[in-house]
């Protein structure tokens, strides 16, 4: 499993990553999508251990990621470069981490032919294209049959019969119990692919898509309100929840409550492939920060978000039964 928690990472002056939470249970496949500076160099960075959080905690198969002795024995990486060793031969390449993980030799051949290498187990990888080089970087992660995997960027480099290949072994794992987490910066091949996909932006993730989505698209607009003399715009990350009263739209961040120029239908159109949920007629809910789902009886149910006070925020039965849906309890 992969856990993530209050996680805050601070450089210099300013916050490059802010997750409140994210949890990849074993058997799922989960993406985490972002262009470079949106915070996902940083958290692939906490991951693996190179950097250390200001705030929070990450956990990998129970075990921090410092802990880099003990993790690498249970969770496999893929990084954006392929890091094999160009003098030795794929099979010499994937020897050399079996004596390291304490592995029989034979596992080699047996994953140079899971990831359609063994004709090329020999071969000079001066002379393997770029797409056969990141099957094996691939192979390598998965050597040690780790219960976490990380992949950064699986398909950089890729042709499109290594990407078939790969998303099937990507799948394999999840099946036979691995919690896998992809950081991209590209949802290309990856909706069809996971369970859920986030997009991470200011070191936030501000959106949750369901499957099959298309998420190729730009970053949500900020919503524009004014105030006295000036106009604010509000970051769509920022809200708790926005509700329709008496005629007006009022949106609910940590620390105001501002009118909306738009209507709640209005909002729901563009917040929708944001992570925003129509839980009530009257009620917009960022999804990022439901806290618990109450029930109260059984035609009735409330939301709890995770601000100090607790808001507690209707839940409509028809909205109780899609939320189930999205997110599978």
């Amino acid at each position: 499993m992969i856990h993530i928690e209050h996680l805050q990472k601070i450089i210099g002056q300013r916050t490059a990553v802010d997750i409140d939470s994210l949890t990849v249970s074993s058997g799922e496949i989960t993406a985490v999508v972002g262009a470079t500076g949106s915070g996902i160099e940083t958290l692939f960075d906490l991951l693996t251990g190179k950097l250390r959080p200001s705030a929070g905690t990450v956990r990998l198969a129970q075990l921090e990621p410092a802990h880099k002795g003990a993790l690498s024995r249970k969770v496999g990486i893929l990084f954006e470069e392929d890091a094999l060793y160009r003098r030795q031969s794929p099979v010499s390449n994937l020897i050399l981490y079996c004596q390291l993980h304490g592995l029989p030799r034979a596992r080699a051949m047996q994953v140079l032919e899971q990831i359609g290498m063994a004709d090329q187990a020999n071969a000079s990888l001066a002379k393997l294209p770029s797409s056969l080089l990141r099957r094996l970087a691939f192979g390598r992660a998965i050597l040690h049959k780790p219960s976490v995997l990380l992949l950064y960027e699986p398909f950089t480099r890729c042709d499109e019969t290594t990407i078939s290949l790969l998303s099937r072994l990507v799948r394999q794992q999840a099946e036979e119990g691995a919690a896998v987490l992809i950081l991209a910066d590209d949802a290309a091949q990856l909706a069809s692919l996971c369970d859920l996909v986030y997009q991470i932006q200011e070191g936030r993730l501000a959106v949750l898509t369901p499957p099959g989505e298309d998420i190729r698209q730009p970053f949500p607009f900020k919503i524009p309100v004014r105030l006295e003399d000036k106009v604010i715009l509000v970051n769509p990350g920022e809200i708790l929840y926005i509700e329709a009263e008496g005629g007006h739209t009022c949106i609910k961040t940590l620390d105001a409550r501002l009118e909306a120029p738009y209507t709640l239908n209005e909002l729901e159109e563009r917040l929708s492939r944001s992570g925003f949920f129509r839980a009530h007629r009257s009620y917009l809910v960022n999804l990022q920060h439901i806290k618990e789902i109450i029930p109260y009886t059984r035609n009735s149910f409330s939301l709890r978000l995770d601000d100090v006070p607790g808001t507690i925020i209707p839940l409509s039965k028809t909205a109780a039964g899609d939320l189930k849906t999205l997110f599978g309890y």
